[in-house]
Protein backbone atom coordinates (compact mmCIF):
# COMPACT_ATOMS: atom_id res chain seq x y z
CA UNK A 1 0.00 0.00 0.00
CA UNK A 2 2.14 2.98 -1.29
CA UNK A 3 1.61 5.69 -3.17
CA UNK A 4 2.98 6.40 -6.72
CA UNK A 5 5.38 9.41 -7.15
CA UNK A 6 5.67 10.15 -10.99
CA UNK A 7 6.15 14.18 -11.23
CA UNK A 8 8.86 16.73 -9.25
CA UNK A 9 6.89 17.50 -5.66
CA UNK A 10 8.10 21.10 -6.30
CA UNK A 11 4.68 23.52 -5.09
CA UNK A 12 4.01 26.22 -7.19
CA UNK A 13 3.17 28.80 -4.74
CA UNK A 14 3.17 32.00 -7.13
CA UNK A 15 -0.51 30.83 -8.29
CA UNK A 16 -3.50 29.43 -6.27
CA UNK A 17 -4.56 25.71 -6.89
CA UNK A 18 -8.05 24.32 -7.22
CA UNK A 19 -7.76 21.91 -4.00
CA UNK A 20 -6.21 24.25 -1.82
CA UNK A 21 -8.89 26.81 -2.39
CA UNK A 22 -11.28 24.19 -1.52
CA UNK A 23 -8.73 23.39 1.54
CA UNK A 24 -9.30 26.50 2.55
CA UNK A 25 -13.44 26.28 2.58
CA UNK A 26 -13.18 23.36 4.48
CA UNK A 27 -11.30 25.31 7.00
CA UNK A 28 -8.19 23.03 6.27
CA UNK A 29 -4.43 24.67 7.14
CA UNK A 30 -2.96 23.01 4.07
CA UNK A 31 -2.81 26.20 1.79
CA UNK A 32 -0.77 29.14 1.17
CA UNK A 33 -1.23 32.94 1.22
CA UNK A 34 -2.47 33.03 -2.84
CA UNK A 35 -4.74 30.65 -1.84
CA UNK A 36 -6.45 32.32 0.79
CA UNK A 37 -6.48 35.05 -1.29
CA UNK A 38 -8.53 33.53 -3.53
CA UNK A 39 -10.58 31.74 -1.33
CA UNK A 40 -11.47 34.90 0.47
CA UNK A 41 -12.22 36.84 -3.25
CA UNK A 42 -15.12 34.14 -4.47
CA UNK A 43 -16.56 34.20 -0.83
CA UNK A 44 -16.73 37.87 -0.52
CA UNK A 45 -19.08 37.28 -4.29
CA UNK A 46 -20.79 34.28 -3.59
CA UNK A 47 -21.19 33.63 0.26
CA UNK A 48 -22.61 29.77 -1.17
CA UNK A 49 -19.42 28.41 -1.56
CA UNK A 50 -19.34 27.09 2.03
CA UNK A 51 -21.63 25.51 2.64
CA UNK A 52 -21.18 23.88 -1.03
CA UNK A 53 -17.56 22.69 0.01
CA UNK A 54 -19.22 20.64 3.15
CA UNK A 55 -22.58 19.70 0.54
CA UNK A 56 -19.89 18.29 -2.23
CA UNK A 57 -18.43 15.60 0.92
CA UNK A 58 -21.42 14.82 2.11
CA UNK A 59 -22.82 13.60 -1.92
CA UNK A 60 -19.34 12.33 -1.93
CA UNK A 61 -20.02 10.26 1.39
CA UNK A 62 -23.86 9.14 0.62
CA UNK A 63 -22.67 8.26 -3.17
CA UNK A 64 -19.96 6.10 -2.06
CA UNK A 65 -22.06 4.31 0.51
CA UNK A 66 -24.63 3.79 -2.28
CA UNK A 67 -22.26 1.86 -4.76
CA UNK A 68 -20.34 -0.27 -1.61
CA UNK A 69 -23.57 -1.32 -0.58
CA UNK A 70 -24.82 -1.98 -4.17
CA UNK A 71 -21.31 -4.59 -4.21
CA UNK A 72 -19.05 -2.26 -5.80
CA UNK A 73 -15.41 -3.61 -4.22
CA UNK A 74 -13.35 -1.06 -6.27
CA UNK A 75 -12.87 2.75 -6.22
CA UNK A 76 -10.93 5.14 -8.14
CA UNK A 77 -11.22 8.84 -7.17
CA UNK A 78 -9.55 11.49 -9.41
CA UNK A 79 -9.31 14.92 -8.21
CA UNK A 80 -8.50 13.77 -4.91
CA UNK A 81 -7.45 17.04 -3.08
CA UNK A 82 -6.31 17.26 0.65
CA UNK A 83 -7.07 14.59 3.27
CA UNK A 84 -10.17 15.14 4.80
CA UNK A 85 -11.87 13.23 7.44
CA UNK A 86 -14.00 10.37 6.85
CA UNK A 87 -12.11 10.75 3.17
CA UNK A 88 -13.54 8.15 0.50
CA UNK A 89 -11.65 5.25 1.63
CA UNK A 90 -12.98 5.43 4.79
CA UNK A 91 -16.51 4.93 3.52
CA UNK A 92 -15.94 2.19 1.32
CA UNK A 93 -14.00 0.24 3.41
CA UNK A 94 -16.81 1.28 6.27
CA UNK A 95 -19.42 -0.62 4.50
CA UNK A 96 -16.64 -3.69 2.80
CA UNK A 97 -13.24 -3.61 4.60
CA UNK A 98 -11.84 -5.12 1.71
CA UNK A 99 -12.53 -2.36 -0.77
CA UNK A 100 -9.65 -1.32 -2.97
CA UNK A 101 -9.49 2.66 -3.09
CA UNK A 102 -7.20 4.30 -5.54
CA UNK A 103 -6.98 8.21 -5.20
CA UNK A 104 -5.41 10.52 -8.01
CA UNK A 105 -4.62 14.06 -7.78
CA UNK A 106 -1.79 16.33 -9.82
CA UNK A 107 -1.21 18.51 -6.62
CA UNK A 108 2.05 18.30 -4.63
CA UNK A 109 0.71 19.05 -1.68
CA UNK A 110 -1.76 15.55 -1.91
CA UNK A 111 1.32 13.66 -3.03
CA UNK A 112 2.93 15.04 0.83
CA UNK A 113 -0.47 13.62 2.07
CA UNK A 114 -0.60 10.62 0.27
CA UNK A 115 0.44 8.22 3.18
CA UNK A 116 -2.10 9.44 5.28
CA UNK A 117 -4.43 8.88 2.61
CA UNK A 118 -3.02 4.90 3.01
CA UNK A 119 -4.39 4.20 6.37
CA UNK A 120 -7.17 1.52 5.05
CA UNK A 121 -8.06 -1.60 6.35
CA UNK A 122 -6.50 -4.86 6.53
CA UNK A 123 -8.66 -6.62 4.33
CA UNK A 124 -8.59 -4.07 1.66
CA UNK A 125 -6.08 -1.84 0.02
CA UNK A 126 -5.74 2.28 -0.40
CA UNK A 127 -3.23 3.54 -3.25
CA UNK A 128 -2.14 7.30 -4.30
CA UNK A 129 -1.16 7.96 -8.26
CA UNK A 130 0.72 11.41 -8.90
CA UNK A 131 -1.60 12.00 -12.46
CA UNK A 132 -3.26 14.49 -14.21
CA UNK A 133 -6.49 13.77 -15.35
CA UNK A 134 -6.41 14.82 -18.59
CA UNK A 135 -3.81 11.96 -19.27
CA UNK A 136 -5.80 8.85 -18.85
CA UNK A 137 -3.90 6.55 -20.25
CA UNK A 138 -1.03 7.20 -17.53
CA UNK A 139 -3.32 7.81 -14.87
CA UNK A 140 -5.47 4.19 -15.54
CA UNK A 141 -1.92 2.42 -16.12
CA UNK A 142 -0.97 3.34 -12.55
CA UNK A 143 -4.49 2.56 -11.13
CA UNK A 144 -4.13 -0.64 -13.16
CA UNK A 145 -1.59 -2.07 -10.78
CA UNK A 146 -4.10 -1.94 -8.00
CA UNK A 147 -7.61 -1.84 -9.32
CA UNK A 148 -8.89 -4.56 -12.20
CA UNK A 149 -10.84 -3.10 -14.98
CA UNK A 150 -12.08 -6.22 -16.00
CA UNK A 151 -14.51 -6.21 -12.66
CA UNK A 152 -16.80 -3.32 -11.55
CA UNK A 153 -15.23 0.53 -10.53
CA UNK A 154 -16.34 3.45 -8.96
CA UNK A 155 -15.39 6.26 -10.32
CA UNK A 156 -15.47 9.74 -8.70
CA UNK A 157 -14.99 13.03 -9.89
CA UNK A 158 -16.15 15.09 -7.71
CA UNK A 159 -16.13 18.79 -8.46
CA UNK A 160 -13.63 18.40 -10.69
CA UNK A 161 -15.34 19.34 -14.49
CA UNK A 162 -16.00 22.64 -13.58
CA UNK A 163 -11.94 23.28 -13.58
CA UNK A 164 -11.74 21.25 -17.27
CA UNK A 165 -13.29 23.05 -20.78
CA UNK A 166 -15.03 21.47 -23.35
CA UNK A 167 -13.03 22.83 -26.52
CA UNK A 168 -12.16 19.35 -28.22
CA UNK A 169 -8.89 20.68 -28.86
CA UNK A 170 -8.13 22.19 -25.23
CA UNK A 171 -9.31 20.24 -22.08
CA UNK A 172 -12.35 18.31 -24.37
CA UNK A 173 -14.07 17.32 -20.68
CA UNK A 174 -16.61 15.21 -22.45
CA UNK A 175 -14.21 13.48 -24.70
CA UNK A 176 -11.88 13.04 -21.46
CA UNK A 177 -15.44 11.57 -19.55
CA UNK A 178 -15.83 9.26 -21.93
CA UNK A 179 -12.69 7.58 -22.31
CA UNK A 180 -12.44 6.99 -18.36
CA UNK A 181 -16.24 5.28 -18.79
CA UNK A 182 -15.21 2.92 -22.02
CA UNK A 183 -12.83 1.69 -19.66
CA UNK A 184 -14.44 0.62 -16.87
CA UNK A 185 -16.32 -2.71 -16.62
CA UNK A 186 -20.24 -3.10 -17.52
CA UNK A 187 -21.94 -2.61 -13.53
CA UNK A 188 -19.94 -0.31 -12.43
CA UNK A 189 -20.49 3.46 -11.60
CA UNK A 190 -19.72 7.21 -12.34
CA UNK A 191 -20.12 9.74 -9.60
CA UNK A 192 -20.04 13.25 -10.68
CA UNK A 193 -20.71 16.94 -8.62
CA UNK A 194 -20.24 20.23 -10.62
CA UNK A 195 -20.68 23.71 -10.30
CA UNK A 196 -24.06 25.18 -12.24
CA UNK A 197 -24.88 29.08 -13.14
CA UNK A 198 -28.28 27.62 -13.23
CA UNK A 199 -29.39 28.59 -9.26
CA UNK A 200 -27.49 31.58 -8.93
CA UNK A 201 -25.91 32.64 -11.79
CA UNK A 202 -24.58 36.90 -11.21
CA UNK A 203 -23.06 34.61 -8.15
CA UNK A 204 -21.36 32.49 -10.06
CA UNK A 205 -20.40 34.62 -13.11
CA UNK A 206 -18.18 37.00 -9.97
CA UNK A 207 -16.65 33.78 -9.23
CA UNK A 208 -15.84 32.65 -12.38
CA UNK A 209 -14.13 35.53 -13.41
CA UNK A 210 -11.99 35.41 -10.00
CA UNK A 211 -10.36 32.07 -10.91
CA UNK A 212 -10.20 33.19 -14.27
CA UNK A 213 -8.31 36.42 -13.39
CA UNK A 214 -6.29 34.31 -11.11
CA UNK A 215 -5.04 31.69 -14.03
CA UNK A 216 -7.21 29.17 -13.21
CA UNK A 217 -9.92 27.41 -15.93
CA UNK A 218 -13.86 27.31 -14.33
CA UNK A 219 -16.89 26.48 -16.61
CA UNK A 220 -19.95 26.05 -14.31
CA UNK A 221 -22.80 23.99 -17.03
CA UNK A 222 -25.84 24.18 -16.82
CA UNK A 223 -28.21 21.34 -16.16
CA UNK A 224 -28.19 19.87 -19.75
CA UNK A 225 -24.37 20.59 -20.17
CA UNK A 226 -24.02 18.59 -16.47
CA UNK A 227 -26.13 15.58 -17.99
CA UNK A 228 -24.55 15.25 -20.78
CA UNK A 229 -21.46 13.61 -18.86
CA UNK A 230 -24.40 10.53 -18.35
CA UNK A 231 -25.17 10.37 -21.91
CA UNK A 232 -25.41 6.29 -22.55
CA UNK A 233 -25.29 5.08 -19.03
CA UNK A 234 -28.19 4.36 -16.35
CA UNK A 235 -28.76 7.02 -13.53
CA UNK A 236 -29.89 6.45 -10.22
CA UNK A 237 -32.44 8.03 -8.68
CA UNK A 238 -33.55 10.66 -7.82
CA UNK A 239 -31.31 11.52 -11.22
CA UNK A 240 -29.32 14.63 -12.07
CA UNK A 241 -30.37 16.91 -9.17
CA UNK A 242 -29.03 19.98 -6.82
CA UNK A 243 -26.44 18.17 -4.43
CA UNK A 244 -28.43 18.43 -1.41
CA UNK A 245 -30.92 16.65 -3.03
CA UNK A 246 -29.25 13.23 -3.63
CA UNK A 247 -30.30 10.60 -1.85
CA UNK A 248 -30.46 12.96 1.20
CA UNK A 249 -29.76 12.38 4.97
CA UNK A 250 -31.24 14.03 7.89
CA UNK A 251 -27.91 16.24 8.00
CA UNK A 252 -28.67 17.22 4.02
CA UNK A 253 -32.41 17.92 4.53
CA UNK A 254 -31.10 20.23 7.76
CA UNK A 255 -28.27 21.49 5.66
CA UNK A 256 -30.92 22.93 2.92
CA UNK A 257 -32.60 25.24 4.94
CA UNK A 258 -29.04 27.31 4.90
CA UNK A 259 -29.96 28.22 1.53
CA UNK A 260 -28.61 26.85 -2.13
CA UNK A 261 -25.90 25.08 -3.47
CA UNK A 262 -25.21 25.70 -7.23
CA UNK A 263 -24.01 22.35 -7.79
CA UNK A 264 -25.77 19.50 -9.43
CA UNK A 265 -24.44 15.87 -8.87
CA UNK A 266 -25.37 12.15 -10.04
CA UNK A 267 -24.34 9.16 -9.96
CA UNK A 268 -24.96 6.42 -13.02
CA UNK A 269 -24.29 3.05 -13.87
CA UNK A 270 -22.70 1.63 -16.64
CA UNK A 271 -24.65 -1.35 -18.50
Amino acid sequence: MTGSETAPTRVDTSRPHPARVYDWWLGGKDNYPVDEELARKILAVDGTVLRGARANRRFMHRAVRTAAEAGIRQFLDIGTGIPTEPNLHQVAQGVAPESKVVYADNDPIVLRHAEALLHGTAEGSTDYVHADVRDVDALLGRAGEVLDFAEPVALSLVALTHYLGDDPDGDDVYGLLGSYVAALAPGSYLILSQVTPDLSPEAIEKAANHFRHSGTPFFPRSLAEFSRFFDGLELLGPGVIPVYGWRPEPEDVAAQAEGIVPVYAGVARKV
